[in-house]
């Protein structure tokens, strides 16, 4: 009988032109930019994402060119610190939900995973090495590393995938010219941005979802105020898509010591299965052509006052909502989560 593994990376694998051996096209095309806007440390999907999108990194399908992090606590950025030096990654620059050194954004508990930013091995070394300060004072600010990233990149190719509040790209639109660029915070996004993918909302009527309810306003202003389309992944995508516990007991052994795993058993130990709310997003956000997830008609998302999201269609609209998965999509998207995610890190 096929492992599992061996079925997930199979199904994960692009598929091959039976013609020719030459590489088919999305693999021939340029890394996608992205910028990954995260909450890691409330949940677990925060962490698995970021390893899927170094799983893609290291497939040449993107390039990630910073880590935000939306959660007020000191651990949160120097953990997205560690997960990508663990993947090779050290250099990616981090911001934290910080203004002039002071944390300033929702949720500031620590969350049952991120402590892992100060394990030690016997001999007292870091069990996931990092080198980004613990001390808040110390961690870049989230609107200089958005600004500075968006300014390098060449226009319109960037990815931006947001999966926590939206309190660094709501006061990002908010930023004036600055030394990075003459350019406002929302002429920068005009200008970068090719799309933005954001986990955030509930379509399905099941009432205020917990990244907008947090940051109502933020997310409402990010709603009206930005510029470039918009992808939106509910609720109700990431819980038709829970992510399988024989995977985090199996695929991960390569390593004596992994972030993914870990923090999954510290959130919430197996059998469980985690609904994967956030890798939805940063698939998608890279794989937009794959035919994983099927897209509403153009239309225009609207916060509530109570945090409560609708979407209307409208033929000049810049937003679109993901469909619900058929069990058959659901299938071969998660077995895609699992091979990406439990995927070895380049030099490995």
């Amino acid at each position: 009988m096929m492992s599992l593994a061996l079925a997930m990376a199979l199904l994960a694998a692009p598929a091959a032109d039976p013609a020719s051996s030459a590489p088919t096209s999305p693999a021939a095309a340029s890394p996608v930019p992205v910028i990954f806007d995260t909450d890691l440390g409330n949940d677990v999907d925060d962490a698995l994402a970021m390893g899927l999108l170094h799983a893609l990194a290291d497939r040449g399908e993107c390039e990630l060119l910073a880590v935000t992090t939306t959660k007020a606590h000191p651990l949160c950025a120097p953990f997205a610190d560690a997960i990508n030096t663990f993947y090779g990654r050290p250099d990616v620059p981090v911001g934290a939900v910080s203004v002039d050194g002071v944390l300033t954004g929702p949720t500031t508990f620590e969350g049952r995973f991120l402590k892992l930013a100060n394990a030690t091995n016997p001999d007292g070394s870091r069990r996931f090495p990092h080198d980004l300060s613990h001390d808040p004072a110390e961690v870049p600010d989230a609107v200089p590393v958005l600004r500075r990233a968006l300014a390098g990149a060449a226009d319109g190719s960037v990815a931006v995938v947001q999966v926590g509040f939206s309190t660094n790209l709501a006061r990002l639109l908010r930023s004036e010219p600055d030394a990075i660029s003459p350019r406002s915070g929302r002429e920068l996004v005009a200008a970068k941005v090719k799309r933005l993918v954001v986990m955030a909302g509930d379509f399905a009527g099941g009432g205020p979802e917990y990244n907008v309810r947090e940051d109502r306003d933020a997310a409402a202003a990010l709603a009206e105020n930005w510029p470039t389309p918009i992808v939106w992944s509910g609720y109700e995508i990431g819980v038709a898509l829970p992510y399988p516990p024989e995977s985090i007991e199996q695929d991960y052994r390569y390593a004596a010591a992994h972030p993914l795993p870990e923090s999954y058993q510290l959130y919430k130990a197996t059998p469980h299965a985690r609904p994967t709310w956030d890798l939805a997003a940063a698939l998608y956000a890279v794989r937009p052509d794959r035919g994983d997830f099927r897209l509403s008609e153009p239309g225009t998302v609207t916060i509530a006052g109570d945090g409560g999201s609708a979407f209307a269609p409208s033929e000049d609209g810049k937003h679109r909502v993901m469909l619900p998965p058929t069990q058959a999509e659901a299938a071969r998207v998660v077995a895609t989560f699992a091979a990406l995610c439990s995927q070895p890190p380049r030099g490995r």
